[in-house]
């Protein structure tokens, strides 16, 4: 850790720290020196577990985008190896193992967000993306026990918070899962070879397995690495970022769209608006200051901004000002926006009648009837802006407004326009 008079001379350790990305660092001289130079390859880790990131993943990926926008050169890994073994930090149990064509899918997924924030060229800060799989999978099982393996203590790993918390919870840990380390270990090593990248950064959780990266490059030759990990980002009342009752907040639009992802911001609560302007968004400091002043009602000033730049980021201006403007006449204007989340459903049920139940949870308001039904008795489903009162209320041609849609809501923030096709 660096000490209180530490006063960074590059603008990659300056933005970091100002802006409160950082929880730990091996050894900042040595990084801020690397930065300064114009020399710093820094990489994070991605394993394809899901065919999305979702805002839990954004605080990595803003090192990466700003890594690259203060001259040094990203590179986003891709875990096509290391998935197929699982990460078992922070788990209770083994994750599902992937079949193959579920890696490749997940990692095609992945790729398209990376794109959004990162520029990928040949030039000298342009960003790389790479696979492990290029590598791991490549490695005979004797030679890397022979070459790698024997540089690393069983006693250390069993002290490592992805082992340890789960042996004293008595859960199960399998062979495989405690291989983790030793690959990304090797990661960090492989990427040093063949692109001098000399930082690894990632969440505060990773620690330990960056650290073991480190330690075993110094066993193996490189030049000495280093590490940087970010704090674990909870909301005000401390729930985990990235989760809300309607569950994870994609990064892909095909599993969350732009204005999903708007409402997503602008719904923050107040002690964290300040916070999270600075962590997912471009704004300068003084500006961000200035709108962490804002109090009473205006505070709401200020979420419209974080939403809408936060959504500029990830899916381009024009849909986050198509985002802002939905909520502007659904919310000020009290009317119905055309650019609502669409639900299709087919004609001819809607035409024999479909059921106020099913029609929430086919608009992915709800996970179930009984759902449903639970908030229909708290008065919390309308539709057309009326209060859903009787679980048997059926939909029909009757209640199609002048644009052919139903309005269904959740509470006062959550609304899907059902279309029948």
């Amino acid at each position: 850790m660096s000490g209180p008079d530490f006063k960074p001379q590059s603008d990659f350790l300056r933005v970091l720290l100002e802006r409160g990305y950082v929880h730990q660092c091996s050894d900042f001289e040595s990084l801020d020196t690397l930065a300064k130079a114009g020399s710093l390859v820094g990489y994070i880790g991605f394993d394809c577990t899901a065919k999305s990131l979702h805002v839990g993943s954004l605080v990595q990926i803003m090192l990466l985008y700003w890594l690259q926008q203060t001259g040094g050169k990203p590179i986003a890994l891709m875990g096509g190896g290391t998935t197929r073994v699982g990460d078992p930090s922070g788990k209770d149990e083994s994750r599902r193992l992937l079949s193959e064509a579920e890696i490749e899918a997940n990692k095609e997924g992945l790729k398209a967000t990376f794109s959004k924030f990162l520029t990928f060229r040949e030039g000298r800060t342009d960003a790389i993306m790479a696979d492990n799989a290029e590598w791991l999978l490549a490695l005979n099982y004797v030679g890397f026990l022979r070459e790698v393996g024997r540089h690393f203590s069983v006693n250390r790993m069993l002290t490592m918070d992805s082992v340890r918390l789960r042996l004293e919870r008595d859960q199960e840990l399998s062979f495989i899962e405690f291989n983790y380390m030793c690959l990304q270990a090797y990661d960090f090593v492989e990427l040093w070879r063949r692109f001098g990248c000399a930082l690894q950064m990632g969440g505060s959780d990773q620690w330990g397995n960056i650290v073991t990266g480190i330690d075993l490059g110094r066993r193996m030759g490189t030049a000495q690495l280093l590490a940087l990990t970010t704090p674990l980002i909870t909301t005000a009342s401390g729930a985990k970022m990235g989760k809300t009752a309607a569950g994870a907040v994609w990064l892909n639009e095909d599993m969350l769209s732009a204005y999903e992802y708007w409402q997503f911001w602008r719904n923050t609560d107040d002690g964290d608006v300040g916070r999270f302007l600075k962590l997912f968004t471009r704004l300068p400091l003084d500006e961000i200051a200035r709108l962490e002043k804002l109090a009473g009602a205006e505070v709401n000033e200020a979420k419209k901004i974080l939403a809408t730049e936060a959504t500029a980021l990830l899916h381009g201006v024009d849909k986050a000002t198509a985002a802002a403007d939905t909520a502007r006449r659904t919310f000020e204007e009290g009317t119905t926006a055309e650019t609502l989340p669409t639900v299709e459903i087919d004609a001819a049920q809607f035409a024999k009648g479909l059921g106020v139940l099913a029609a929430f949870v086919a608009a992915g308001l709800v996970a179930s009837t009984s759902e449903a039904r639970r908030q229909i008795k708290g008065g919390g489903l309308k539709v057309n802006d009326a209060t859903v009162s009787d679980e048997r209320q059926v939909l029909q041609s009757g209640d199609l407004t002048a644009s052919g849609v139903v309005k269904l809501s959740l509470g006062r923030k959550r609304h899907v326009l059902l279309r029948p096709r």
